[in-house]
C-alpha cells in the first residue's frame, strides 16, 4: 500500500535556496518537509561567493559568524590589461565593494558545501533532517478555485520516489501539501512540470573554472583580480585557506571536438586549464598546482523563468527561475534571497540565492498562521521576478565587457580599462545586493516617503549605530531586526522635551485603542509562533538626558529596546541618524521594517489611518479570527 501524508510546505531541493527556506520555516514553527534526489550534498566546487547584503541577511538569522571566521574576505579588486610587451600589467585597483552603505565592505568566499553544512547543522539542532535520496515523479495542483483560496486545504499532490539501489523497485509515497517550493536547480523538475519556460539567450562565451592551491608569482593572487589579456580573460577569486578559484576564458579549439562541434568534456582537465592560465598570466608564472579541488566548464547563458509561481500554491526559487554567469557572484546570493522573501524565521542560535528563500518564508508563515491573506503570496513573484530580470540585464552587460577582447593599437574597438572600471563601480549597489529595490505593492507603500527621505521605502533598512538608553551600549539597528517573521516598528520619537513627551504619550494611548492597527493585527506570542510586531523606540538627544523609563510601556517591551541617536562613550560610534535619515526631531516618525529587513512603509504619527490601511491590505485582523 502506498504511504500517504500531509504537510504544510514541501521543499524540493536541498541546495542553499531550499535549505535557507527550511531554516526559516523551522524557526517559524511551520510544518514542512525538505527532500533532495542526491544521496549527499555538494562536496566541492559550485557556488562560493557571499555578497555584503547576503552577509547582513545571514546575520539576521544568527548564522554569519562562522562564515566571517572561516571564509576569505575580498576587499580589493585588481585590474590587469595588456602591456607593451604583450604580457599583462596592473592598471589599477579599487575597493571590491562599491556600495557606500554596506555594513560589511567586503565579499566572503567559501565553498558551497560549507554553506549547505551550516544550514544542515542548524536544522539538526532543531531535530530536522533532509530526506534523501528522494525524487518527485508527479505533481498535480487542484483547479478548484474554492480549494485554492482555502488556506486550510491541501491542493497540491506530489508523488515521491524513494531512490533505491538499481536492482530494487523504487518505493513511492504520496504527499498532499498546502504549498510546494521548487528549489531544485537550473534543470528544475518542478519548473518543467509546471510548464514554465526559461526565457533568454545563450552566449558564445566558454569558460573554465578551477579551484586549487596555486604556486605563482602573481602579486594579486590573494585579491579579486580581473585580467584582460591578448590570450583571453580571467577572474581570480581568493578562497578560504590557501585556495583560489580561476575563471578562465577558453577558446573553441581548447574545448571543442572538431568533428562534432560540441564541447568535449574530456578536454576539460586541470592540466588544460592551468595551461590556459599560463598563457593568460604571461609574464607571471603559474606552476603545476600543489592541490586541485575541482574543475568544470560552462557556457554563459542569461535566462529568467516565465513565471515564479502557479496558483500561488507552487513556487520556484534560485537557479530554477534564473540562471546567469557566476563571475559577478550573484547565483547563490540571488537564490537564497528568493526564499528569504517568501519565509523568514526567528534567528537561529548562533546575492542575488538567499533573497528568494527569505521572500517565500515569512509570507508563507503568516498565511499558514491565518494572520495574512493568501493574496500576500502574489508579491513573491512581483518582487523577485523583476529583480531576476534586472539581474540578467546586469549580467549580460558585465559578462560582455569581461569576455570582450581588450583594446589595443590593433583593436581599437576592444574594451578599455576605463570602460570596464566604470561598469564595475556603477554596478556596485546592485552586485552587492545593497541596492535591491522593490516597487510599490501591497507591502511597499511610498505615500509618506518625505517623512524620512533617506530611508528608501522598498530597500533594506540601512545599518546605523545607536546606543541603548538603559546601559549606553552601542548596537547596530540591523542587529535589532532579526528575521523572525515579525514586522519591526521603529518609532523615531524625537527630542523628548516635555511637549514632545506629551505627544508620545498621546500616541501610546491612541495605539491602545481597539481600532488601532497595533491592536487589530498585533497577535500575541503563542507557543513557537512569534507575535506580529516588535516595537523599537529611538529618541534624539544625549544619553545623559534620556531616561528610558519615560517612554510609555506601549513602546517599551524591554529595557534593551529603547535606543538613543547619540555616540557611544568613546565618541567614535553612532550619532547623527536623524540628520542622516532626514527625520524631524520635533515630530514622531514611524518606520515599518518587513520581516525580511526591507522597509515597507513610513508614516508620521498623525497618519495612523495610513498604517491601518497598509496592514489591512494584506493582514487578517484578530476580530476575524475568534480562535486567536
Amino acid at each position: 500500500m502506498v504511504k500517504e501524508s500531509r504537510v504544510d510546505v514541501l521543499i524540493i531541493g536541498a541546495g542553499p535556496s531550499g535549505l535557507m527556506c527550511a531554516n526559516a520555516l523551522a524557526g517559524a514553527g511551520v510544518d514542512f518537509r525538505i527532500i533532495d534526489n542526491r544521496p549527499v550534498g555538494v562536496a566541492a566546487g559550485q557556488a562560493d561567493g557571499i555578497q555584503p547584503r547576503t552577509i547582513e541577511v545571514l546575520q539576521s538569522y544568527g548564522l554569519a559568524d562562522g562564515l566571517l571566521k572561516d571564509g576569505a574576505q575580498m576587499y580589493l579588486c585588481a585590474f590587469y590589461n595588456p602591456g607593451p610587451d604583450g604580457g599583462i600589467e596592473r592598471t589599477g585597483r579599487a575597493p571590491d565593494v562599491t556600495a557606500p552603505s554596506a555594513r560589511y565592505p567586503f565579499k566572503i568566499t567559501i565553498d558551497q558545501g560549507s554553506i549547505e553544512s551550516m544550514f544542515i547543522e542548524s536544522l539538526k539542532s532543531q531535530e530536522i533532517s533532509v530526506d534523501r535520496p528522494i525524487a518527485p515523479s508527479s505533481l498535480e495542483i487542484s483547479e478548484d478555485p474554492e480549494e485554492l483560496l482555502d488556506p486550510t486545504s491541501y491542493p497540491v499532490k506530489v508523488v515521491l520516489d524513494h531512490v533505491l539501489p538499481s536492482d530494487a523497485t523504487p518505493e513511492q509515497e504520496i504527499v498532499y501539501a498546502k504549498y510546494v517550493l521548487g528549489a531544485d536547480g537550473a534543470h528544475s523538475w518542478v519548473r518543467k512540470n509546471l510548464g514554465f519556460t526559461m526565457d533568454g539567450e545563450q552566449t558564445d562565451y566558454i569558460w573554465g573554472v578551477i579551484d586549487f592551491v596555486p604556486d605563482t608569482d602573481f602579486p594579486d593572487i590573494r585579491n579579486r583580480a580581473a585580467i584582460h589579456s591578448l590570450n583571453g580573460s580571467c577572474m581570480i577569486i581568493p578562497r578560504e585557506g590557501d585556495k583560489v578559484r580561476f575563471y578562465l576564458q577558453m577558446s573553441d579549439k581548447d574545448v571543442m571536438d572538431p568533428e562534432t562541434g560540441r564541447i568535449d568534456k574530456r578536454k576539460v582537465t586541470a592540466e588544460n586549464l592551468i595551461n590556459t592560465a599560463r598563457k593568460t598570466f604571461h609574464p607571471y608564472i603559474v606552476n603545476e598546482p600543489k592541490e586541485v579541488d575541482w574543475c568544470s566548464i560552462y557556457i554563459i547563458g542569461q535566462r529568467v523563468a516565465s513565471n515564479f509561481s502557479k496558483h500561488d500554491r507552487v513556487f520556484i526559487a534560485g537557479d530554477a527561475c534564473h540562471t546567469h554567469s557566476p563571475k559577478a557572484g550573484q547565483g547563490m546570493n540571488a537564490s537564497m534571497n528568493d526564499t528569504h522573501n517568501l519565509g523568514t524565521s526567528f534567528p537561529i542560535s548562533d546575492g542575488v540565492y538567499f533573497s528568494e528563500s527569505l521572500q517565500t518564508a515569512w509570507k508563507l508563515a503568516q498565511v499558514l498562521r491565518g494572520r495574512a491573506d493568501i493574496s500576500l503570496l502574489k508579491t513573491y513573484e512581483f518582487e523577485r521576478q523583476k529583480y531576476a530580470q534586472d539581474l540578467i540585464n546586469f549580467d549580460r552587460e558585465f559578462s560582455a565587457l569581461f569576455s570582450g577582447k581588450p583594446r589595443t593599437s590593433e583593436n581599437q574597438e576592444g574594451v578599455t580599462h576605463e570602460q570596464f572600471l566604470r561598469a564595475f563601480q556603477a554596478s556596485g549597489g546592485f552586485s552587492s545586493g545593497i541596492g535591491v529595490h522593490y516597487m510599490p505593492s501591497a507591502i511597499v507603500n511610498t505615500i509618506h516617503q518625505d517623512c524620512a527621505p533617506e530611508i528608501i521605502i522598498g530597500e533594506r533598512m540601512l545599518p546605523q549605530i545607536f546606543v541603548r538608553a538603559a546601559d549606553a551600549r552601542p548596537v547596530d539597528i540591523q542587529d535589532m531586526l532579526p528575521a523572525d517573521t515579525r514586522f519591526k516598528l521603529l518609532f523615531f520619537v524625537g527630542l523628548l522635551t516635555s511637549e514632545q513627551l506629551a505627544k508620545v504619550r498621546r500616541l501610546a494611548e491612541e495605539l491602545q485603542l481597539p481600532t488601532s492597527f497595533l491592536q487589530k493585527y498585533g497577535y500575541s506570542t503563542e507557543g513557537k509562533a512569534q507575535s506580529m510586531f516588535d516595537i523599537i523606540p529611538i529618541t534624539a538627544g544625549h544619553k545623559d538626558d534620556v531616561n528610558f523609563l519615560d517612554i510609555p510601556l506601549t513602546f517599551r517591551s524591554h529595557w534593551s529596546k529603547v535606543l538613543i541617536d547619540d555616540t557611544d562613550v568613546t565618541g567614535r560610534l553612532g550619532g547623527g541618524a536623524y540628520s542622516r535619515f532626514g527625520i524631524d526631531e520635533k515630530q514622531i516618525t514611524m518606520v515599518v521594517v518587513r520581516p525580511d529587513g526591507y522597509v515597507g512603509m513610513i508614516a508620521p504619527s498623525t497618519a495612523l489611518e495610513s498604517m491601518d490601511k497598509y496592514f489591512g491590505s494584506f493582514l487578517i485582523g484578530k476580530t476575524l479570527n475568534p480562535g486567536e
